[in-house]
């Protein structure tokens, strides 16, 4: 199975898209916005900020004002109480193991295996090294798939070796900037009929099968496979409860092994069983965030704008052009840090910025001038 694995890296202005295929089979799909990274994996020099036992750990400050949160038992190598691993004040090197998400910070651990850094003077927070983007990481855990990137600049930066290889065409092909848009939508279409509806809450993500009329055995078995792989595609995270289409619980009891053989590949994920409710119960590991965490806002629309003006300018070089957008969306670029930077040097020139209040998002206009 491993050969038939590829990676395949795209890069846009101010957005990097990765995906691990097997086949023309989408496995897991990332997408990065390097100017505002989710910072897993980032080694920082931090200080303790504050104490908080009752919640078993402490809040630490970090660069830029950002705070994390250091779980009492990554405090220390002999998990001490709080107050006896930390104390205020304290001058910290921190490596980030899961992503602000959630409206909560992000988490952080002192056990940084072999890591050695120079000292730097001072004490202040600060940066000291960037974690692995979603390509390296997908290149360590699968070193036979090939990575295909569509980007000379891209791929200089990324630590990946003679195993990657520079495209001369775009890395996604137009099935695959499909499955990556349909990941934006809470509605995935199941084969033979029906489909899931992916409900994500602040609590828990609820995963309903609407049968659509479809016969119920058959399209509940395609249910339980393609949630699954939904639940790895969008990286969702916590407490995931699937709820199957029409059937009494003895009979969705005879699901919960093919359940279990479907989320095997996914090893964040641990399923609980068939709930008193009669839905299936699921808890997955939080690291980064979950995609419909990273696509919420006005900002996606425009990066998808940027995306489309990168493609036209390519295919008529040496003219101008605009793009016309919600005053929403046109903040939401100039706040990300690179994004029209690097529009401009794709296009040459660059790119005229209308607002038209009251223009839905995702109704943008890429046009010549």
């Amino acid at each position: 199975m491993a050969a038939a694995l590829i990676i395949k890296v795209s890069a846009s202005p101010g957005e990097v898209r990765t995906a691990l295929l097997d086949g023309d089979r989408l496995l897991e799909a990332w997408v990065e916005r390097p100017g505002r990274p989710d910072g897993v994996g980032d080694l920082h020099r931090a200080r303790v900020a504050a104490l908080a036992p009752a919640m078993a750990g402490a809040f630490v400050a970090m660069v830029g004002g950002e705070t994390g949160f250091l779980p009492e038992s990554e405090a220390s190598a002999t998990r001490q109480p709080i107050a006896k691993a930390v104390h205020e004040g304290q001058v910290l090197l921190v490596r980030v193991t899961r992503g602000a998400q959630g409206g909560k910070g992000p988490r952080l651990t002192v056990r940084l295996g072999q890591t050695t850094t120079a000292a730097i003077p001072g004490n202040q927070p600060v940066l000291l090294a960037r974690g692995p983007t979603a390509a390296e990481r997908l290149a360590t855990q699968h070193p036979q798939a090939p990575v295909l990137v569509d980007d000379a600049a891209l791929l200089a930066r990324l630590r990946l070796g003679p195993r990657a290889t520079l495209l001369r065409q775009p890395a996604f092909d137009d099935a695959l900037e499909a499955e990556f848009e349909q990941l934006g939508t809470g509605e995935v279409p199941l084969a033979g009929g029906g489909r899931l509806l992916v409900s994500p809450t602040p609590a828990l993500v609820a995963i309903d099968v609407d049968s659509g009329g479809a016969t119920l055995p058959e399209v509940n078995e395609a249910a339980v496979a393609e949630a699954a792989r939904q639940i790895r595609l969008r990286n969702l995270a916590g407490a995931v409860l699937l709820d199957l289409a029409g059937m009494p619980a003895k009979r969705r009891a005879a699901l919960e092994e093919p359940l279990r053989q479907a989320l095997k590949a996914d090893h964040l994920v641990r399923l609980l069983g068939l709930g008193p409710l009669g839905l299936f119960e699921m808890q997955r590991q939080r690291i980064h965030p979950p995609l419909h965490e990273v696509l919420a806002g006005p900002l996606t629309p425009g990066l998808a704008a940027l995306r489309r003006a990168a493609r036209d300018s390519a295919a008529q070089p040496g003219r101008r052009w605009a793009l016309t957008a919600a005053p929403a969306v046109l903040t939401a670029l100039q706040a990300l840090p690179g994004a029209l930077e690097e529009a401009t040097a794709a296009l040459g020139q660059p790119l005229e910025l209308l607002a038209e209040p009251g223009l839905p998002w995702g109704a943008e206009t890429i046009h010549a001038r």
